[in-house]
């Protein structure tokens, strides 16, 4: 039997609280670690609470049965979407590149929409953020999703205000994360508001993950910012850039190089790229510290002269700024050396 639970979702303080009914909706070619991680989050929290006080977990579908992952593996659906009725008390949608086809829906939107209804907070892993919009229910509210889908996001959804660089986002009863593997972050900030910091603490250790990641999601991405661009002359400085991140890189220097004026040069490089010459630089030499950090033993003030910061103080801040943490805590979560 499903009892509703209070607004605050605090389990221990109301002789009525059973297990928390959780669903997953899932569509053709979804992901499956958007499913598995925040999955085994609940699992795992059933050691930490009293008997019958954690996560009764479903899944659903299009139909019952088997639904095939993007990477051709099947996972059984206990149920449809039309047989999935009653009370909830989390929705989860995964995501998965079959997001594209799965918002022209008409059956799964639908009930999205009125499930949510039914449900006392409603979440999405990585892309299934879309559903969750198309069903407009992030109109008004901020919301992330995958760091490369978070322009798409914005741009098909403008009523929805896209934060890129949070592992997630938690609005009203509306929570979302970023790729992936911030479902598992996301489950288990649900976990706390529903058991406390302790329980939380406790699967974490279980699961060898951070209680709060540090950091936000720009410190996974692989790619520079900037779009390259088409005028020869634009993507020669790009290039001589990468080869001289220590030397003199203002936009005199670059604008002499590529034999336009500051002025034109300054305009034209953020046509192209969608970047200033200084915000590209600063891309460029952040991206050459991370992989010295990742790959080297080189000291944090040899790489900051090296990159072209000057000293470690400088490449302190703009790590801090631009990625959400040290460079000190960036190598230490993230070095292949040695």
């Amino acid at each position: 039997m499903f009892v509703s639970l209070p607004p605050n979702g605090a389990a221990g303080h109301d002789d009525q609280v059973t297990q928390r009914r959780v669903v997953f909706l899932l569509y053709p070619q979804f992901q499956v670690l958007d499913l598995a991680g925040p999955h085994e989050v609940f699992a795992q929290t059933e050691q930490w609470v009293p008997e019958g006080e954690g996560y009764a977990v479903e899944i659903v579908a299009g139909g019952a049965g088997a639904v095939r992952a993007c990477h051709g593996i099947d996972i059984a659906a206990g149920s449809g979407v039309q047989q999935c009725q009653g009370p909830l008390d989390t929705l989860v949608v995964v995501g998965g590149p079959g997001d594209r086809e799965a918002v022209d829906d008409e059956l799964l939107v639908g009930w999205l929409k009125e499930a949510a209804g039914r449900a006392r907070r409603v979440a999405s892993v990585c892309t299934g953020a879309f559903l969750l919009a198309r069903a407009g229910l992030l109109d008004g509210r901020r919301a992330v999703t995958h760091w490369a889908a978070c322009e798409r996001l914005a741009r098909e959804h403008p009523d929805v205000t896209v934060t890129p660089d949070q592992i997630f986002v938690h609005d009203g009863a509306v929570w979302t994360s970023a790729g992936i593997t911030a479902g598992m972050d996301l489950a288990l900030a649900m976990v706390e508001e529903d058991h406390g910091p302790e329980v939380s603490r406790a699967v974490a250790r279980m699961l060898v993950m951070f209680v709060q990641r540090p950091g936000g999601q720009a410190q996974f991405s692989t790619q520079l910012a900037a779009q390259r661009p088409t005028r020869q002359p634009l993507r020669d400085v790009q290039a001589w850039v990468t080869d001289h991140l220590a030397e003199d890189l203002t936009v005199r220097v670059l604008a002499e190089r590529a034999g336009m004026s500051e002025r034109n040069f300054t305009r034209v490089f953020r046509a192209e790229t969608g970047l200033t010459p200084a915000a590209y630089v600063e891309t460029v030499r952040v991206e050459a510290a991370r992989a010295l950090l990742e790959t080297t033993d080189t000291t944090i003030d040899a790489i900051a002269r090296s990159c072209g910061f000057g000293h470690a103080e400088t490449l302190h801040r703009c790590f801090k700024r631009t990625l959400g943490v040290t460079p000190g805590q960036y190598r230490h979560h993230f070095s292949r050396a040695g």
